[in-house]
């Protein structure tokens, strides 16, 4: 009989060193580091994958995330350098580097980074002018993520990459823009316009000086005028009159004038003597 409670008291005995071990028997995973305290004080060796053996009731696991973790940033009010109102958000990717140092030194990092870059997209906005916040925003990214950096590095976080995701203008500004681009369009268009005109005219005074020296050239282009006039099949009737012809009666007209003048002139006088004789 006591051989049986002996045996019964070394099987409960195991079963309960099994269960116990069997309580401090951790799994990490693979994107997971496991941080040990000992009766309170923190082990230097970090666990890595795998299982991992705790020594009972003296030891503790905590694990870290070792994953990028996407952080996205509360929209922020602010006024820009150039006094404009804008609100912006963005989106922070980071990851734990030291398991031991964003367990033991920061109390919650994920919050600690949060607030760390609201703060610094603030600064940011007041530092920018709203071209910049718009246009150029991959040099204002490196400056939110150097201001951010700068405070994880102590707390064994690597910020990885910081962007600036939407900035909302409000309407006033808005509508201003829109004034802005249209006129700036249709200052391009005139430019465009007289450039356009100005190789006209010179291609245009190219053609006359080439029309003035070979005059068979107009005569050309007048049949080919009426050509293009009789493609369209309207009624209406083209007829050139050749400059040449107009030329040769204003001459014409001015060799017969000085007969037309006065009789005095008709009868071979001039109009001195012809005054004097009267």
């Amino acid at each position: 009989m006591s051989i049986l409670y002996t045996l019964t008291l070394a099987g409960v005995a195991g079963i309960g060193v099994i269960w116990l071990a069997a309580q401090n028997i951790r799994v990490v995973r693979q994107f997971e580091r496991g941080v040990v305290y000992r009766f309170g004080r923190v082990q230097s060796r970090v666990r890595g994958p795998g299982l991992t053996m705790l020594i009972p009731v003296a030891d503790r696991l905590q694990k870290v995330n070792m994953q990028i973790i996407t952080l996205p940033v509360p929209a922020q009010d602010g006024i820009t350098r150039d006094n404009v109102t804008v609100r912006v958000d963005a989106v922070i990717y980071f990851k734990v580097e030291d398991p031991v140092r964003a367990a033991v030194d920061v109390q919650d990092y994920m919050s600690a980074i949060g607030q760390v870059a609201q703060t610094s997209l603030r600064s940011i906005i007041g530092k920018s002018n709203l071209d910049d916040l718009l246009s150029n925003r991959e040099r204002l990214n490196q400056g939110l993520e150097l201001m951010i950096d700068s405070p994880a590095l102590g707390w064994g976080i690597h910020i990885d990459r910081v962007e600036i995701k939407d900035v909302v203008l409000p309407d006033s500004m808005k509508r201003s823009i829109a004034r802005q681009a249209e006129a700036e369009r249709e200052r391009r268009a005139r430019v465009i316009t007289a450039d356009g005109e100005l190789q006209a005219s010179e291609k245009l005074a190219q053609a006359a000086r080439v029309m003035s020296e070979q005059p068979a050239a107009l005569q050309l282009r007048l049949l080919q005028t009426v050509v293009e006039v009789a493609a369209e099949k309207n009624s209406t009737v083209v007829l050139p009159f050749p400059v040449e012809l107009l030329r040769f009666l204003e001459k014409a007209t001015e060799a017969q004038r000085p007969s037309t003048d006065s009789p005095a002139t008709a009868n071979g006088e001039t109009p001195e003597l012809a005054a004097h004789a009267q």
